[in-house]
């Protein structure tokens, strides 16, 4: 079984935390009724990030001690554009869901000049999700 943990706010209660018995937590935020899942943290270390709405939560970064990968594409269709290493390696990858193929493989660039990209990439998806649901 797991437990929940729930936040009181104004005489009504929403889920923020599901922990699991192998280790596994799911933390939530959003309004109650409206909970969506943002993020999964996993025994091995392994946490993951989601955005969307309760029902359309999708996966954009997967987080390990040694490392970080990028995924676009909405829920069920993630697939992994870029994954960066502690050493410095970055991969970047073209394809659908489970045929991804890398690219491009090479040294970091500056991390500024890498979340300035990364920042204008979520915003042209984010901008593009707003205008497929009008």
């Amino acid at each position: 079984t797991c437990s929940t943990t729930r936040a009181s706010e104004v005489q009504s209660e929403r889920k923020v935390r599901t922990e699991w018995p192998d280790g596994e937590a799911q933390l939530f935020e959003g309004e109650r009724g409206a909970e969506r899942l943002v993020r999964e943290e996993f025994a091995d270390g392994e946490v993951q990030h989601y955005e969307g709405e309760q029902g359309a939560e999708r996966l954009v970064r997967k987080e390990w001690p040694d490392g970080t990968a990028y995924y676009e594409g909405g829920r069920g269709a993630e697939r992994m554009v870029r994954a960066e290493f502690a050493d410095g390696m970055v991969q970047h990858y073209e394809g659908e869901r489970g045929a991804e193929r890398m690219v491009q493989a090479g040294a970091s660039e500056d991390k500024a000049a890498a979340e300035k990209r990364y920042k204008a990439m979520r915003v042209a998806e984010l901008r593009s999700e707003c205008e497929r649901l009008g």
